[in-house]
């Protein structure tokens, strides 16, 4: 890939006499809202401006559905009747061997089927369980894979396994990669957003980190209702016209600072000043749905009423109209050129009670995420947009039995095999990719691990994974550095 232009030497960039990329822009918008007589003209390029891919990209926006906690593969995706036949019985000692669990014991754990029934969807007759029909709905639009697998058995680690490529601290994320590498066509938006329902994540906001990239390729978390960004308003008795005073003198300061220390976080505080100055207008425009037709919001779900019972680990008393908001605002915010929008929900961590709880987030992912892929695609936007809706690991064919808890009516954390769907943006729909063996155990067809998702996935947007890197500590870093493939199959 072409040297990205943070790649410079620091302090030729920053003591240039353009004075700092950051300040110019800012000094600049100052200058269009009317703060500023005049802004010097700036040569450097924007951090966020578009940059070309290696190749021809399929995919130019992504929204990634990260269901955190990890479904049941086993009960959603993936039928296994010979389970179901096996229900009760003891695996071999040999099969667990040098198997580690979270909290399964060994000795006395058994097998448990899935009270799933499972049918064939559209023309392709992909098999999905009964309690997503929407999602069986647009089963011809999305490509199932039932081979993936990881190498973390623990949430934290797996879920920075699944968004930046290694599982542990530190490392850019997905979003930020795809932001760094192709800029992003928003002017008044982050290049990066994240949305939320549920009760948080194991990984937090390390699941949308920039690492050590700069921090404006940084996902910003967004609010669906309320103040979109936490004090992004100004507080009472703050005018506007005090607001760009104080923001001009920051802008001085800033460039100051960066004449004498070169480091160039400042300059993307200064960038993050600008953008959120923009956003002022722009994020309120975007979390009003009143210009949305009635049938959309119908279709999304975003007025329709919480199950009776909610108190689960994924519940709450407004996270299925959230969670449709979200996915509808995602629709919004890659038309206005956002680049990555992430939505997090959380928790599907069902050591216990999995048949009532998992009936209880599938009924809330159901019909607003078939709503998205359906309306990206009556919007002729499926074709550019990448959507993927995944956990960080699946569930094992062995029933929880942890001691002193619930016996048997959950299932453990299962890095060896796991189930997720794309759509649009380059998949190949209607398809399934690997099998998983007759318990759902392993892969023995076309296994495909995190890291060769993250290659396709970069494929896709027209990046070779091998070289998308970035300079750090002497190493040129890349989201891949573990291995990965692309994964031929998936590619339409």
């Amino acid at each position: 890939m072409a040297r990205h232009p943070w790649e410079r030497a620091r302090r030729e960039f920053f003591t240039s006499s353009a004075s700092g990329l950051g300040s110019l822009a800012f000094m600049s918008l100052l200058n269009e809202d009317g703060v500023l007589q005049a802004a010097p003209d700036s040569t450097e390029p924007n951090l966020l401006a578009l940059r070309p891919p290696h190749f021809a990209p399929k995919a130019k926006k992504c929204i990634f559905i990260f269901l955190a906690g990890a479904p049941s593969h086993i009960d959603l995706y993936d039928p296994k009747p010979v389970l179901a036949d096996r229900n009760g019985q003891q695996l071999p000692e040999s099969f667990t061997q040098k198997v580690r669990f979270a909290f399964i014991k060994k000795e006395s754990a058994i097998l448990m089927g899935s009270p799933r029934t499972f049918s064939k969807h559209g023309e392709s007759g992909l098999e999905i369980c009964d309690l997503l029909p929407n999602i069986g709905g647009i089963a011809d639009d999305i490509g199932l894979i039932r081979s993936m697998h990881t190498d973390a058995f623990n949430h934290h680690p797996a879920q920075l396994m699944m968004t930046s490529g290694v599982p542990r601290f530190g490392r850019p994320s997905l979003g930020s990669w795809l932001t760094y590498g192709l800029g992003s066509e928003a002017k008044n938006l982050p290049g990066y957003v994240v949305l939320t329902a549920g009760r948080g994540s194991s990984g937090g906001v390390s699941n949308w980190s920039s690492g050590f990239l700069p921090s404006i390729y940084e996902g910003v978390l967004f609010r669906s209702a309320g103040e979109p960004v936490l004090n992004l308003n100004n507080p009472p008795g703050v005018t506007r016209k005090m607001q760009k005073l104080g923001l001009k003198a920051i802008a001085k300061l800033n460039q100051q600072r960066l004449k004498t220390l070169g480091d160039p976080e400042i300059a993307s505080r200064t960038s993050a000043y600008e953008l959120a100055f923009r956003m002022q207008a722009a994020a309120p425009d975007l979390i009003d749905l009143s210009e949305e037709s009635a049938a959309t919001l119908a279709e999304y779900g975003v007025g329709r009423k919480e199950p009776e019972k909610y108190k689960f680990r994924g519940g709450g008393a407004n996270v299925y109209r959230q969670f449709s908001k979200n996915c509808l605002l995602a629709r919004r915010l890659i038309e206005r050129g956002v680049r990555c929008v992430t939505l997090m929900h959380a928790s599907w961590d069902h050591h216990t009670n999995l048949d009532e709880e998992l009936s209880y987030n599938a009924g809330m992912l159901d019909q607003p995420a078939a709503a998205l892929v359906k309306d990206l695609k009556q919007r002729g936007l499926l074709d550019e947009t990448l959507v993927i809706c995944a956990g960080e690991f699946g569930r094992t064919p062995l029933a929880e039995n942890r001691a002193g808890g619930m016996q048997n009516t959950g299932r453990d954390h299962h890095p060896y095999a796991y189930s997720l769907w794309m759509a649009g943006g380059g998949v190949k729909g209607g398809q399934v990719v690997g099998k998983t063996d007759e318990i759902g155990w392993a892969p023995i067809e076309d296994p495909v691990h995190v890291n060769d998702l993250h290659a396709t996935m970069l494929h896709l947007f027209g990046l070779d994974h091998l070289r998308l890197t970035h300079k750090f500590k002497g190493l040129d870093v890349r989201l891949t550095d573990q291995g990965g493939r692309v994964v031929e199959k998936l590619l339409a």
